[in-house]
């Protein structure tokens, strides 16, 4: 199973509950896989929640004692287990890290993210908004859904060309693109360094920056011939050492290709995001990197 598929696997279900509000249905898309929630505050530390099979009845345990936002995420989390039919491996797993996720589990954190942020819903709110992570609080906490999980779905559906990258420890972990960046191959390599010189960098080093700045694309896509100036905004989470940034094209296109040397076709699928906690507020302000 891809996320191509587990993408229509999200869409097939929200058609199915037919959600029109924007804070999603939890219950109702439980229900809708056989399932009850049951919330409990006796769960380890750590431990977001679990599904189970008792008899005939599928049960999924949510840990109570953690913020709505991320028992939201866990009950869909378990929900995409049961309904795509992928086995648990959350053993010896941080819910927070990135670094060697097993695949079954990012691709029900795909699912999870299309559940709370149903596109149908999402795109015309992005798409009327001004870009930037103070869009991205907002439509948050309009879908009661965490900062990372939100930025993740945002570049996907927005019709500006842009990115939502999560790097954990300096290095890039996850990218969300825009279909219009995919479809000019902007690639920016899972397990990469992050840039030297962009916001992303120097915030995690230590330097106060509070707007978006202007930085050559080339700086962050592999191998990209078009050229043209992104605009890149970043927050730090220092209590996992993460980055969450969003980089877009300003003019609203991407530069046209170069005839002289054409991208690599190579491309590997694009990895997924998974909740995080930590809302803060941010300006949307832009200003060129001197």
């Amino acid at each position: 199973m891809d996320e191509f598929e587990v993408t229509l696997k999200a869409r097939e279900l929200i058609k199915k509950v037919n959600t029109t509000q924007l804070v999603a249905p939890i219950e109702e898309y439980a229900k809708s896989v056989g399932a009850k929630i049951k919330y409990q505050d006796d769960l380890e530390d750590g431990q977001s929640g679990y599904s189970f099979q008792h008899g005939e009845k599928l049960f999924i345990v949510i840990n109570k004692n953690e913020n709505p936002e991320r028992q939201r995420f866990t009950a869909c989390h378990e929900i995409a287990h049961i309904y795509l039919g992928l086995p648990s491996e959350h053993e010896g797993l941080s819910w927070w890290s990135q670094s060697k996720r097993p695949q079954n589990e990012k691709l029900c954190d795909l699912f999870a993210a299309a559940l709370l942020l149903p596109t149908h819903l999402l795109k015309p709110l992005a798409d009327k908004s001004e870009i930037g992570l103070a869009t991205i609080d907002e439509l948050a906490e309009s879908f009661e859904a965490s900062v990372t999980s939100t930025g993740s779905q945002y570049a996907t559906v927005l019709g500006t060309p842009c990115a939502f990258v999560l790097s954990e420890n300096g290095k890039v972990r996850n990218t969300s693109r825009s279909t219009a960046l995919r479809e000019a191959r902007a690639w920016i390599p899972p397990g990469s360094p992050v840039p030297t010189g962009s916001i992303t960098q120097r915030l995690r080093d230590g330097v106060r920056i509070d707007e978006a700045e202007e930085v050559d694309a080339e700086l962050w896509f592999e191998n990209w011939t078009r050229g043209g100036v992104l605009l890149e905004e970043a927050r730090y989470l220092s209590k996992w050492d993460q980055t969450l940034t969003l980089l877009w094209f300003e003019e609203g296109e991407v530069p046209e290709a170069s005839r002289e040397r054409a991208r690599p076709t190579e491309d590997d699928d694009e990895p997924l995001l998974r909740e995080l906690t930590g809302d803060l507020p941010w300006p949307g302000r832009s200003k060129r990197k001197k």
